[in-house]
């Protein structure tokens, strides 16, 4: 088996000796397949992301204990217009329907040759698979970044049983069209030249009405949907740790006997944190009855911060929460504490005791720590869950519905989930961690085997 991911399973680190050391690589994507495949003979193409890891390729030293590991030291120009520009700046805001129409995006001769780069990159990678797969190997291609590689390994390597999973939402026909044509004939086509899989059969859906609208026809590799779930055994040994402990005990000082509206997010436009703090903020107006019996945690971290968008959105972050502190805070009572260190044992922690998590973005491809919350929570905490999260398809029974847009509704779910009865509040929580627990992401991954095969789960 080959997995084909832009970000690898290792990340490597310069030391002073002229050697590297080797660190776990960041992401839900890693964090889902490494433990799965780590010892299981598996190939692992993908990108040198940062001057240490290139340096670690030209060295010969970007290896793993774990993986045959093959690291690609990309053209540096073409790695930044293939990863800032389409990927994160185009692609990325198209899925999850954040261009502001009226002013962006606007394609010139910089975008032209941002998407030839795009190209390159992809037939980079599409040349090092051909290069190692053996007869009729199994490849796994991951994500939006890499979503010209199916086309591409069809050209080279016609033996190969390739699927291509795509991690976000996927736009609709009346969003595709924002593409140059060939751009979104390009992406549509490639990606249908193997079997499309998505999180939601939303996004599907989605994906087949614009082939349909672009080329006339539906996707000749088929698409499915099959969710990313967690692995039980993992996250409870990981939630079980010292460093949980160590910060849950300095969540419970920061909280007291208040109850505990939580979120765990990247500082991302697509997770709607501003709307949260305002929703947050109407709620306290609304229902003076919450004034300091409640604590919005909000535990964010950074994300892109090479792009404008995102330095910006995270100062929109940091004002709306003052915003609410300024306005309401006593004494004795900070209504948001907000944390933007990226810290997986206290996001573990603040998951744990959550009352309400709130999890409501424009849009998501799925949103794993939705169901990562409810598997670990102790508190008989509610889940306040977007509708346009690919995880409320199996989550939605039991949480609480938030319109995404909607303040005043996001406001009183917010206020319906710290005011629910005991009964009510115990029934929900214990079926929201059943529904959690339903698909795992070893059914994931061996789905995707089965679809790059040829064969349906059905």
């Amino acid at each position: 088996m080959i997995v084909v991911s832009h970000r690898g399973p290792e990340r490597f680190e310069a030391t002073t000796s002229g050697g590297f050391t080797r660190h776990r690589g960041a992401g839900g994507v890693i964090s889902a397949l490494r433990p799965l495949l780590a010892g299981a003979d598996a190939k692992w193409v993908a990108a040198a992301i940062s001057t240490d890891d290139r340096a670690a390729v030209a060295a010969g030293a970007a290896t793993s204990e774990d993986f045959d590991l093959h690291l690609l030291a990309l053209d540096e120009d073409d790695h930044r217009l293939h990863y800032d520009v389409v990927s994160n700046a185009v692609l990325w805001f198209l899925h999850h329907g954040l261009f502001e129409l009226p002013r962006r995006p606007a394609f010139d001769r910089h975008f032209a040759e941002a998407w030839d780069a795009y190209g390159r990159v992809n037939e980079a990678f599409a040349a090092e698979i051909a290069a190692n797969a053996a007869e009729g190997e199994t490849v796994l291609v991951q994500d939006y970044h890499l979503a010209l590689v199916p086309a591409a390994l069809a050209q080279r390597r016609p033996d190969l049983q390739v699927a291509f999973f795509q991690h976000t939402p996927h736009c609709g026909p009346n969003s595709i069209g924002v593409l140059p044509d060939r751009v979104a004939t390009d992406l549509l086509a490639s990606m249908a030249r193997c079997a499309a899989g998505f999180h939601s059969p939303r996004w599907a859906r989605a994906f087949e009405v614009c082939h349909e609208m672009v080329l006339g026809s539906a996707p000749a590799g088929g698409t499915f949907a099959t969710p990313l779930g967690i692995d039980p055994d993992a996250l409870t040994a990981n939630a079980d740790g010292a460093e949980v402990a160590a910060e849950a005990k300095n969540l419970d000082e920061a909280i007291g006997d208040r109850k505990a509206i939580v979120r765990v997010d990247r500082i991302e436009p697509s997770k709607n944190i501003v709307r949260g703090f305002r929703a947050y903020d109407l709620m306290l107006e609304e229902h003076p009855e919450w004034r300091e019996r409640v604590v919005f945690v909000a535990l964010v971290y950074p994300s892109r911060e090479g792009l404008a968008e995102y330095l910006a959105y995270r100062q929109e972050v940091e004002q709306a929460a003052q915003r609410v502190n300024d306005r309401w805070a006593t004494g004795d009572w900070q209504p948001v504490i907000l944390d933007a260190h990226d810290t997986y044992p206290r996001s573990l922690a603040g998951l744990r005791r959550y009352d309400v998590l709130l999890v409501n973005p424009i849009r998501d491809g799925l949103n794993l720590v939705a169901k990562e919350g409810a598997f670990l929570n102790r508190h008989d905490g509610i889940v306040a869950l977007s509708r346009e999260a690919g995880a409320f398809d199996e989550l939605g029974d039991a949480a609480v519905p938030v319109h995404p847009y909607d303040l005043t509704q996001t406001a009183e779910a917010l206020h319906q989930s710290l005011a629910m009865e005991p009964a009510e509040r115990h029934a929900r929580a214990t079926r929201l961690q059943e529904l959690a627990a339903v698909h795992t992401s070893r059914d994931w991954l061996d789905d995707l085997v089965r679809r790059a095969e040829g064969v349906s789960a059905a």
